[in-house]
C-alpha cells in the first residue's frame, strides 16, 4: 500500500467547524489562515507564497441554515492520500507537506513504513469530487430527445427507453457506460433514478461496487398513469424496495433511496405504503419530483383534489424529511416553502433540464432562504452530465432573475454543499483529514479557448468563473475514487 502526495493548486470549502479543526491541526490561530488580499492577487503560482488562504469576505449562501462556509485556496498545495484506507491523511502547502510526508517514516496509522508516490500536478487544480443529486441513469440513451415538455416527453421517450431495463444485459451495459461517463466528468457521487425493474438497481449497484463509488439509487415505484409493463402493483414495488434495502443499503459505499417517480404515477395506496417504509428507517433516502411543470401540477390537483397542493400530497403521505430530495420545486407557494423548511426536505435544482423542457426559472436564493438546495444534472432531460456545464446554465437561470451566481457559490454547491444536502458531508465534500479521498484533477486550460482566456484573468475569482462558464468534461484530467485513480483523460477505468 502507498502514500500518495498530489502536488497541485487546491480549492475546497470549509465550514467554521472545519476551519477551527484545520487551525488546531496546524497549531495556528484561525486568523493565521486568513488573508483576503492574497486570494485575488495577480501573481503566478511560482510567485505566490506557500500559504493557506481562507477568504472570509466571500459571502456564500449556505445549504445548511446558519452554517457559515468559506473557500480555502492553496496555490502551492499538496494533498496526502493513503490508498489502503481510501482516505485523506492531510493537506496543506507543498513545502510543509513534503517535509512531513515525503518519506516513508511519517506515522500515518498503519502506513508508517508505506512507500510514498508523488504526483506532480502543480499546474493543475485539485478539487473534491463533484456530486450530482438528481440524475436518471437509464435515460442516458435518450438524452437530447427533441421537442416536448414534461408529460409528453415522459410518454414519448422516457418510458419507451426504460422498458428495456428488465434485461440484465441492457442494464449492465448502461450502468457501466453511465458510471464511467460520470467519472469522465469529475462526478464521484450521485443520487440516481433507476427504473421500476429491480434488475436495473442490481446492475447499477454491482458496477458502483466494482468502482467503489459512493452512490444512491432505488427501484422506481409506479402503479398508475404509465405503460402497463412499467407499472408494478403497490405491494410488489414496496417488497422490491425492501429487498434492495436489505441487500444493498450501506453495503460498502452504496445507499438506497425509496423512489416513487412522482405523485402522478403513484396511487394513494402506493404513496401511503412508501411513507410507511420511509418512516421505518433512519438513514434510507427518499427521492421524487415536485412542481416541475404547470401541466404536471394541474394533473396532480385532478388526482388529489382533497389536498391543498402538490407538496401537501407528499406531506400527508409521510414522504418529507431530512433524507428526502425533491427534484425541481420551481413553482411553489410561500406555504409550501415553509413546509420544506419545517420538515428539512431538500430541493435539487436542475437548470439544464428546466431550460430544455421549458419548465421555468428556479429561484435559488429564495429557496435557500427556506431549505437546502443542491445542484443536479437531471439527465436525460438535462443535457449534460458535466456539473460544470450545469453550473454554467444555473448562472444563466439566475441571471434572468437578476440574481448572479458567483463561481464560489456554484463550486461550493456541487462539492461540500451537495454533500451537506445529502447528509454525507462527514464522508465527502472537502479535504478534511479522514474523509474519503474522492477528488478531481482539473486542467484550467483544458481547451484552446480556455487556455487563451485564462491568460487574460487577473484573479482567482475570474479564473474560477471562466472554469464555471466554459469548463466541461474536457477539463477533467483525472478522477480519484477512495484514493484510487478511476479515470484519466486518455484512459477510463
Amino acid at each position: 500500500m502507498t502514500i500518495h502526495i498530489y502536488q497541485a493548486q487546491l480549492l475546497h470549502y470549509l465550514t467554521e467547524e472545519n476551519l477551527a479543526d484545520r487551525a488546531k491541526r496546524a497549531h495556528l490561530d484561525t486568523n493565521d489562515l486568513i488573508n483576503a488580499d492574497l486570494i485575488n492577487d495577480n501573481l503566478t503560482n511560482a510567485e505566490r507564497p506557500s500559504i493557506t488562504v481562507v477568504e472570509k469576505n466571500v459571502t456564500l449562501l449556505p445549504v445548511v441554515a446558519g452554517v457559515k462556509v468559506y473557500p480555502e485556496y492553496i496555490a502551492n498545495g499538496a494533498l496526502v492520500v493513503y490508498d489502503a484506507t481510501g482516505s485523506v491523511v492531510d493537506y496543506g502547502d507543498c513545502t510543509s507537506i513534503l517535509s512531513t510526508y515525503g518519506n516513508s517514516s511519517a506515522e500515518i496509522g498503519e502506513a508508517g513504513n508505506a512507500p510514498v508516490q508523488i504526483h506532480d500536478y502543480q499546474d493543475k487544480l485539485i478539487m473534491p469530487g463533484f456530486i450530482d443529486t438528481h440524475v436518471h441513469y437509464p435515460q442516458i440513451d435518450m438524452i437530447a430527445a427533441f421537442g416536448e415538455q414534461l408529460l409528453d416527453w415522459l410518454n414519448n421517450y422516457t418510458f419507451v427507453t426504460e422498458a428495456n431495463f428488465g434485461d440484465a444485459k441492457v442494464a449492465d451495459d448502461t450502468a457501466n457506460f453511465f458510471l464511467n461517463q460520470l467519472l469522465a466528468n469529475g462526478t464521484t457521487s450521485a443520487l440516481v433514478f433507476s427504473t421500476s425493474h429491480p434488475q436495473s438497481v442490481e446492475s447499477f449497484f454491482n458496477e458502483s461496487s466494482r468502482l467503489n463509488t459512493r452512490m444512491i439509487t432505488g427501484n422506481v415505484l409506479m402503479d398508475q398513469n404509465a405503460p402497463e409493463h412499467l407499472c408494478v402493483p403497490a405491494e410488489q414495488g414496496i417488497r422490491d424496495t425492501q429487498n434492495i434495502i436489505d441487500k444493498w443499503h450501506e453495503r460498502g459505499r452504496q445507499h438506497v433511496a425509496i423512489t416513487p417517480r412522482f405523485a402522478i404515477t403513484s396511487t394513494p395506496k402506493q404513496l401511503q405504503m412508501t411513507g410507511e417504509l420511509y418512516r421505518s428507517y433512519d438513514s434510507v433516502y427518499l427521492q421524487t419530483h415536485l412542481a416541475e411543470n404547470m401541466d404536471e401540477i394541474a394533473f396532480v390537483r385532478e388526482l388529489y383534489p382533497n389536498h391543498k397542493g402538490y407538496l401537501d400530497v407528499y406531506h400527508d403521505m409521510g414522504l418529507l424529511g431530512r433524507h428526502t430530495t425533491l427534484a425541481h420545486g420551481i413553482h411553489l407557494s410561500t406555504s409550501e416553502y415553509e413546509v420544506l423548511r419545517d420538515t428539512g426536505t431538500q430541493i435539487a435544482h436542475c437548470p439544464t433540464s428546466n431550460l430544455f423542457l421549458g419548465s421555468g426559472l428556479f429561484d435559488l436564493s429564495k429557496t435557500l432562504s427556506y431549505t437546502g438546495v443542491s445542484i443536479a444534472t437531471d439527465v436525460g432531460a438535462g443535457t449534460s452530465l458535466s456539473m460544470l456545464t450545469t453550473l454554467s446554465e444555473a448562472y444563466k437561470v439566475q441571471q434572468l432573475q437578476n440574481n448572479p451566481l458567483s463561481a464560489h457559490q456554484g463550486l461550493y454547491q456541487i462539492t461540500l454543499g451537495n454533500a451537506q444536502s445529502l447528509l454525507l458531508d462527514d464522508k465527502i465534500g472537502n479535504f478534511m483529514p479522514n474523509k474519503e479521498a474522492d477528488f478531481v484533477v482539473i486542467d484550467m486550460g483544458g481547451t484552446d479557448l480556455m487556455e487563451r482566456r485564462m491568460k487574460q484573468t487577473k484573479s482567482l475569482d475570474e479564473q474560477l468563473f471562466v472554469l464555471m462558464m466554459l469548463g466541461d468534461d474536457r477539463v477533467i484530467e483525472e478522477t480519484i475514487i477512495a484514493g484510487v485513480s478511476r479515470y484519466k483523460k486518455t484512459t477510463a477505468a
